[in-house]
């Protein structure tokens, strides 16, 4: 069964997005085929609703292909230091869907992150006039008033509300066909990472006036940079609230009574973490072994941590950095080349370094 990913996950045309058929299909790159009608009909994996959306705004479908790659990024980012770094991304799609069958807290970080790569780019693509469906926001006209005074509307402000909207309906079609624990999981933490994005909206002023006085004000909303963004959900993934459905099967209720009932901006999960230390295809884990540990650190990218206990290997390697930086007036910073040794250490593999899997 490979209904598990958010139904977001193909490839058009130079654009390459996560899938669900196998690797071994050419579901990566369709090449050029034509009408919309065509190409979304020849995207395997989705639902009709989805369908639909893919011929009225096909053009939406390559932005959403930039939201991928920034989304991958940042949960790469964010899981640098942890035994599951979010590189099975990398390895397959087939991988990283045993992750996010666990229901598991990294599972809800995935769907999270991902809804809102969703919405950032939309949001961004209406901004810069790359959809026929939407434009700069239109109900930021006129004059308006803020904790400085007043001010006019202008410039183009982020159409948060349409890239909402479009990551809504897109996103979460397939988990609306679904009434089970999972899918109710997924919508929660799919809204959470939509709501994210809003977040950070910020307002943006130019001044105008005898040398900047700002006597007039014209102001924008902007998102900020999707880095405020990962940040914010990677507190909410240390955060997360182990959940269980109540009695009637409509909602959650927090497995441990001592926990706060989760709001809307919490992330959720069922079912807790494997270590991820060995290979394992059945949690979607590529183990530790060879992962580069930090020996000073006292974290979790420290080598007692990050390598399981079983120890680790040191290295000796020679690098170039730059070194004896100098500021010349005005305005350069010239560097020398520098040869530096440092020792790099990586975690040992388990004796048996094969994957296990139980299926």
């Amino acid at each position: 069964n490979m209904n598990f990913f958010p139904g977001i996950w193909w490839c058009l045309p130079l654009v390459f997005i996560w899938a669900t058929p196998p690797v071994t299909s050419s579901w990566w790159y369709m090449g050029a085929v034509g009408s919309s009608r065509v190409m979304c009909d020849n995207v395997p994996g989705l639902v009709s609703r989805q369908r639909q959306l893919c011929r009225r705004h096909p053009e939406a479908m390559l932005s959403i292909g930039r939201g991928v790659a920034a989304w991958t990024a940042e949960c790469q980012h964010q899981f640098r230091r942890h035994r599951w770094d979010c590189n099975a991304l990398e390895r397959g799609q087939r991988l990283l869907g045993r992750v996010l069958l666990r229901s598991s807290r990294e599972s809800a970080f995935v769907h999270a992150i991902s809804s809102a790569g969703v919405v950032f780019a939309i949001t961004r693509a209406c901004s810069q006039g790359e959809l026929k469906s939407c434009s700069c926001d239109p109900k930021k006209k006129g004059p308006a008033k803020d904790s400085k005074g007043h001010f006019d509307w202008g410039g183009c402000s982020d159409n948060i509300d349409y890239g909402i909207k479009f990551a809504r309906a897109f996103v979460d079609a397939k988990e609306r066909k679904g009434k089970d624990a999972r899918a109710l999981m997924n919508l929660h933490n799919n809204r959470a990472g939509r709501k994210a994005v809003k977040r950070f909206l910020k307002q943006e002023c130019k001044c105008h006036g005898v040398s900047g006085s700002c006597t007039l004000r014209t102001c924008w909303l902007a998102m900020a940079d999707f880095r405020k963004t990962g940040d914010y959900l990677w507190k909410k993934y240390n955060g997360a609230i182990q959940v269980v459905m109540n009695q009637d099967g409509t909602g959650f209720t927090v497995a441990n009574k001592k926990f706060k009932k989760p709001t809307k901006n919490d992330l959720v999960y069922f079912e807790s973490s494997p270590d991820y230390c060995i290979r394992d295809r059945d949690v979607g884990s590529l183990g530790t072994a060879g992962r580069v540990c930090n020996q000073t650190s006292r974290g979790m990218d420290s080598c007692e941590v990050m390598c399981c206990g079983r120890g680790y290997d040191t290295a000796r390697v020679s690098r170039m950095t730059k070194c004896e930086c100098k500021f010349h007036w005005c305005c350069a910073v010239r560097c020398q080349d520098c040869l530096e040794v440092v020792d790099i250490h990586t975690c040992k593999a388990p004796k048996n370094a094969g994957w296990i899997s139980r299926t």
